[in-house]
């Protein structure tokens, strides 16, 4: 099964070609870029759209706006190339590429959003359960690393591999997929357009 999945719901964007678990190729950069860097993958393992089989997203939490351009896109290539297609939680295929570390994505307005007993929720950094010895990943790990490691959470170089929701995991966990009318993305908490109406 050929499989392109992406992922534009953290400050980082990341796009992937697989097949049949093998990685074709992987690209790291904007959310902005999504659809070229698509493109570029299939052009390079000399494939074309129509050889797709599956396209998986990343439908967060993250970057409301961010999480309505991954998840626009790949609704309007699953249509136009009659795929079906498949939701990925950030969160987990961030915590499918370091098992046994906590993801945590950086909400913005000090919040983040991490599983609690297996849940997406948005909370504090403040009230993020940290395990002595164990390791936290993701741009809200970076962003609030003095609370983590204070408390004696653990947290790769800024750096790090790990930080990235690569898509690679998106397509691993993604499944047979589906209609895409059907995937839906995850939000946590209202848009700031929307909190800031009277």
């Amino acid at each position: 099964m050929l499989t392109l999945a992406f992922d534009t719901a953290t400050g980082v964007a990341t796009t992937a070609l697989v097949r049949d678990g093998d990685v074709l190729g992987e690209r790291v950069g904007r959310a902005s870029a999504v659809l070229a860097d698509a493109d570029d993958l299939v052009r390079a393992a000399g494939l074309g759209p129509g050889d797709l089989d599956l396209l998986a997203v990343g439908v967060g939490p993250g970057s409301f706006t961010g999480v309505r351009i991954g998840l626009a896109a790949a609704r309007g290539l699953a249509l136009a190339l009659d795929v079906p297609m498949a939701g990925v939680s950030t969160l987990e295929a961030l915590a499918a590429g370091a098992p046994g570390a906590v993801p945590v994505v950086d909400a913005r307005r000090g919040e983040i959003f991490g599983l609690v007993s297996g849940q997406a929720r948005c909370l504090a950094p403040d009230d993020l359960q940290v395990d002595k010895d164990r390791t936290y990943i993701g741009d809200g790990a970076v962003r609030y690393r003095e609370t983590i490691e204070e408390r004696g959470g653990v947290v790769p170089p800024d750096g790090s591999e790990l930080h990235v929701p690569h898509a690679r995991f998106h397509a691993r966990l993604a499944g047979a997929g589906g209609p895409a009318e059907l995937v839906e993305p995850v939000y946590l908490r209202a848009p700031d357009a929307e909190r800031a109406l009277p």
